[in-house]
């Protein structure tokens, strides 16, 4: 699996994405956001950050950085790419996701291990999962509420694109379990085609036992297993 780890200004998380393609055996290099061209892999990665200072808003710089018109073609191509947190916000702003991401609803940064509910197996991203396992996985954002209008919530459901929600430690989706007020407790979703995948908690920082939970590992061993089937 070879992987591009694009590199906004701003970025902080590139490395852990990095560091998490290697651990399950992917090649990855980093992409420079004025770089382009992406034929030379086969998923590309948008990490976490403050890309541009998020002026404006999140993701909104970003989405303009020439790499994007490639990013946007290898998702349409159907090129598996997966936005986290800030990547999140520039996926939803470039079109490739619907909805944006807004401020929390408690109007502070919220950083903190939440629980996870898998509600998809079949996806190139969570296959490796069980359909309804409990993750552990930490969160670092302030603005990482997911809102949109409501046939567009309402077709999400109706589609099966929640693909993480956030639940209690009984697997409940309540709304103390809700670190910043998203509808239906959403934590990640996928496009129509499911080859793209946002989500705002961190699974690169959940990779080993030391840092607290490995529960993200799934996530981009699916990625692996799912391309080199493909592949094959």
């Amino acid at each position: 699996m070879r992987v591009a780890v694009i590199t906004f200004p701003g970025s902080n998380c590139d490395y852990d994405l990095y560091k998490a393609a290697q651990q399950v055996g992917g090649q990855a290099s980093f992409v420079w956001h004025r770089e382009r061209g992406l034929e030379a892999y086969d998923a590309v990665l948008l990490p976490g950050g403050f890309s541009y200072g998020d002026y404006l808003r999140p993701g909104a710089i970003a989405r303009m950085s020439p790499i994007m018109e490639d990013v946007i073609a290898f998702a349409d191509g159907g090129g598996p790419v997966l936005g986290i947190c800030n990547g999140f916000q520039i996926l939803c702003e470039a079109g490739l996701l619907p909805g944006a991401l807004v401020r929390n609803a408690s109007l502070k940064f919220a950083s903190h291990d939440v629980q996870l509910r898998v509600e998809r197996v079949d996806t190139l991203f969570t296959s490796e999962y069980s359909e309804g396992q409990i993750l552990r996985v930490p969160i670092a954002h302030g603005d990482g509420n997911y809102e949109a209008d409501v046939p567009t919530l309402e077709a999400l459901e109706a589609d099966g694109r929640v693909v993480f929600r956030y639940v209690d430690a009984h697997g409940e989706a309540t709304e103390d379990a809700n670190p910043n007020g998203s509808w239906h407790n959403i934590a990640g979703i996928v496009n129509e085609a499911g080859n793209v995948l946002g989500m705002m908690p961190h699974p690169e920082r959940a990779m080993e036992e030391l840092l607290g939970s490995t529960d993200g590992v799934g996530l981009f061993t699916s990625m692996m297993v799912s391309l080199s089937t493909t592949s094959v």
